[in-house]
């Protein structure tokens, strides 16, 4: 039996199901018809249901940030796993590793001969892709030194990697892929043919293509939020995940949402235009988060909402909505069909 939308009690998480597939699609397809696999981005959805139907349309795997995620993703029975991330292998991580390559195919990722040294030596046989540099400025080695440390012995190097973070600004996305494709394809040269070479991020994805990369792992664009509409990599029709909240407060020029920091999350880059945006109204702007409260201005002269109204925050980064989340509610033709369970919420070690 489904639930209306509006009889829900906000603030809530909501996903709009016929939006998230159509952006499923979207990627799968285009991924394959560029000749790239496809390996998305757990993270931001952290959610059983929605890994399954990445792999249904044709995701070789999933890529994960941390070994409690994938361990999340491998006990629901998706076990072709990417740990993005300069794993360190303390000896309560390397447990945990050890009982995960057991039941899934797992690889880490490395970026210092340390690190690939004590993963050999207490994994014997786990293949690792080297993190390279490609302009972030993050973690990873610079491209000329992935040839040494793919020498580390006892080491399986099954590939390089690399997130081109840097796309993360408005006009840079374009200057952010050619320096990802550039990077990649150097460190690609030190290793031997065949090899898996990955990279790719949402803001970038219409950009990649294959070769050097043989694989690309965006993540936000299942949902699409604030940051990518304002990047211009979604339009509003493509926002599939919003927090709906009530207008609890108003005054001659600003309503008060009961949607604050704890259900939207606090991220906002320095460029972003605000805390959020409003599905409906694209002149609005968030000036103001607290915990509870959310601040809207709309433009001078509009029309604010009555009290009571129910509207679609969009938060600004999507990832940290989720992870604040216990239940995404599933929403069809303004009926709630479903409620999913955000199976890796915390999941951080």
């Amino acid at each position: 039996m489904t639930t209306p939308h509006a009889d829900l009690a906000t603030p809530h998480v909501a996903v709009d199901a016929g939006v998230l597939d159509r952006n499923l699609r979207a990627m799968a397809v285009g991924a394959a018809s560029r000749g790239l696999a496809l390996r998305p981005h757990a993270k931001t959805h952290k959610c059983v249901e929605i890994a399954r139907r990445q792999v249904e349309l044709g995701a070789t795997g999933l890529t994960v940030a941390t070994v409690a995620e994938a361990e999340v993703f491998a006990a629901a029975g998706l076990t072709d796993l990417f740990i993005a991330y300069p794993v360190w292998p303390s000896p309560s991580r390397v447990a945990r590793l050890r009982a995960l390559t057991e039941r899934a195919t797992v690889r880490v990722g490395v970026d210092s001969a340390e690190s690939a040294a004590a993963l050999s030596r207490a994994i014997p046989g786990l293949e690792v892709l080297i993190e390279v540099d490609s302009g972030h400025h993050r973690s990873g080695v610079a491209p000329a030194a992935v040839g040494e440390l793919a020498t580390t012995p006892g080491l399986r190097v099954a590939g390089v990697f690399t997130f081109p973070g840097h796309a993360y600004g408005p006009g840079r996305q374009r200057d952010a892929a050619t320096e990802e494709a550039a990077a990649l394809a150097a460190a690609a040269a030190a290793l031997p043919a065949g090899i898996v070479v990955s990279g790719g991020s949402t803001p970038t994805a219409a950009l990649t293509t294959a070769g050097p990369l043989t694989e690309m792992r965006p993540g936000v664009y299942v949902f699409g939020d604030a940051q990518q509409l304002e990047l211009g990599a979604c339009g509003w029709d493509d926002i599939a995940l919003t927090v709906a909240s009530t207008v609890v407060s108003r005054s001659a020029d600003r309503i008060i949402l009961d949607a604050g920091s704890k259900i939207l999350g606090a991220d906002r880059q320095s460029w972003a235009t605000g805390n959020g945006r409003v599905l409906g109204h694209p002149d609005a702007r968030i000036t103001a988060l607290s915990e509870h409260h959310a601040t809207v201005v709309l433009p001078p002269g509009a029309p604010l909402p009555p009290l009571g109204t129910v509207l679609r925050v969009v938060p600004n980064h999507v990832c940290a909505t989720v992870n604040l989340a216990d239940t995404l509610h599933v929403v069809t033709d303004g009926e709630v069909v479903d409620h999913w369970r955000v199976a890796a919420r915390g999941a951080n070690t």
